[in-house]
């Protein structure tokens, strides 16, 4: 819900400027010599040429095919992304801490090549860039399976171009469902499309744990999702058709502009990026810190920390709602304090779920903390949000905006309850972790006790306790 706050805040400070300098009035009744209300382009749209689908280009029941297609593809995504987090107890590269290198790796070529099919995506066909974007995905994941321990730099360059099937993908896939659907059914695609996120992540912890596990080799578990992929290449190849672009907005038709052209009308957008690079840096690093002052003083500090974060962070995005219509300025700066204090808890969380859970049952509780993270936020809230459309009076741009805005006010609502559920876990965090410290597993005897002279007399601890 946090997310759809950040996603959608950053246009509601232009909207609202709009919506303060003229459109307080409704449009006048229709006369003689004197239009009536526009049409929504939405409406005439579902009017012309048999509703949205014809429009498109693409039949009602194949736009569902292409929609399932989708969201399989998006889920083989996050499968791959999470394999190697499943397994880390067993492989050579996570016992010698090189694990993170092949994340940043993947990390910092998805996050270079996205504009580069941002720019080919909107030029060129869309159904061929994902096609070629996921076999090449796949072959590099298969390959990346057979690379000997000798040569961990094989590792590193594979890991790393399955970042051009990700950036091919996840670049394009929103847009066709954008060409293929409007207003609440595009909503709700895309709250299908975004679910497949946390049920990929759990399916890649499982299945890159399990099958390890079975076959007694870390290879056979980047063998997986390749093989998956050659599927899904058929299934884009043969079932998926490029929609019309924009057809089902009704708009004029559209032309293609220079990428400094585009950059520029994309240059509002900056601001609300840079802030949240700035507050999500300066977030987890203030909440660390507070974090690990507090940890001298009571052993609930980071249950603590994480509940103030939210608890404070709801009165900004509150006002960062209510200042959009009237102030765009006061806007930025309270979503800069909202978003700082929403980001102290993300390092603090990952924390505390480690030190809860014994050590051979940590991937399976980082898999169901994402699926039931992304379950509970991104994966329902633009649905959610999205049920703004239900709130409007007419189809006008104040009550567009207005209609936004109320929608936006349920992410003060959720911040305040996730503080309260922080405040909660703090009764239990102490007994938790205490526990996860002195498991024993099943079939083991505990620790002996053994003898430690103390002032004088002798004290028996369990040997754990004891520091050798």
């Amino acid at each position: 819900m946090a997310e759809a706050a950040e996603r959608d805040s950053a246009s509601m400070g232009d909207c609202g400027a709009a919506a303060a300098g003229g459109f307080g009035a409704g449009p006048g009744p229709a006369g003689p010599g004197r239009p009536g209300p526009a049409e929504a382009p939405e409406e005439a749209a579902g009017r012309r040429g048999g509703g949205e689908e014809a429009a498109s280009g693409v039949s009602a029941v194949r736009a569902r095919l292409i929609v399932c297609i989708l969201c399989y593809i998006n889920l083989l995504n996050y499968m791959d992304r999470f394999t190697v987090a499943g397994r880390t107890e067993g492989f050579w590269f996570c016992s010698m801490g090189l694990q993170p290198v092949l994340s940043s790796v993947f990390i910092c070529s998805y996050m270079v090549l996205a504009p580069v099919f941002g720019y080919l995506g909107d030029r060129h066909n869309r159904k061929y860039i994902m096609c070629g974007g996921i076999a090449f995905w796949s072959v590099v994941t298969l390959a990346s399976s057979f690379t000997p321990q000798q040569h961990f730099w094989a590792l590193l360059l594979t890991r790393g171009l399955v970042g051009v099937g990700e950036a091919s993908y996840s670049t394009i896939a929103p847009t066709i469902i954008a060409d293929l659907y409007v207003k609440e059914k595009r909503t709700s695609m895309l709250s299908v499309f975004y679910f497949a996120i946390p049920v990929g992540s759990g399916l890649g912890y499982i299945v890159g744990s399990q099958v390890s596990a079975v076959a007694q080799d870390w290879h056979w578990a980047l063998r997986v999702t390749p093989a998956l992929g050659l599927i899904a290449v058929l299934l884009l190849l043969f079932v998926v058709r490029e929609p019309k672009r924009g057809a089902v907005e009704a708009r004029a038709e559209l032309h293609q502009t220079s990428w400094l052209t585009d950059l520029q009308a994309l240059s509002r957008n900056l601001i609300f990026g840079i802030i949240t690079v700035i507050t999500g840096v300066l977030g987890v690093f203030s909440g660390v810190q507070v974090s690990r002052y507090l940890r001298k003083k009571t052993p609930r500090a980071d249950p603590y920390v994480c509940a103030a974060g939210l608890l404070l962070s709801a009165p900004f995005l509150y006002l960062a709602i209510v200042f959009a219509q009237g102030s765009t300025a006061a806007t930025y700066v309270f979503i800069f304090l909202g978003e700082t204090f929403l980001s102290m808890n993300w390092a603090i969380v990952a924390d505390i779920l480690l030190y809860v859970v014994v050590p051979t049952r940590r991937s399976t509780a980082e898999a169901l903390q994402i699926v039931v993270s992304h379950l509970l936020g991104d994966a329902g809230s633009p649905y959610m949000i999205g049920l703004s459309d239900s709130l409007r009076r007419s189809d006008s741009f104040l009550w567009r905006f207005r209609s936004l805005q109320l929608s936006l006010l349920l992410c003060s609502f959720v911040a305040v309850v996730g503080g309260a559920f922080f405040l909660a876990t703090a009764l239990f965090v102490e007994s938790d972790r205490t526990r996860a410290e002195s498991h024993v597993p099943a079939g083991e005897p505990p620790d002996e006790p053994i003898v430690v002279p103390k002032s004088g007399r002798s004290t028996r601890v369990p040997v754990s306790s004891v520091l050798i």
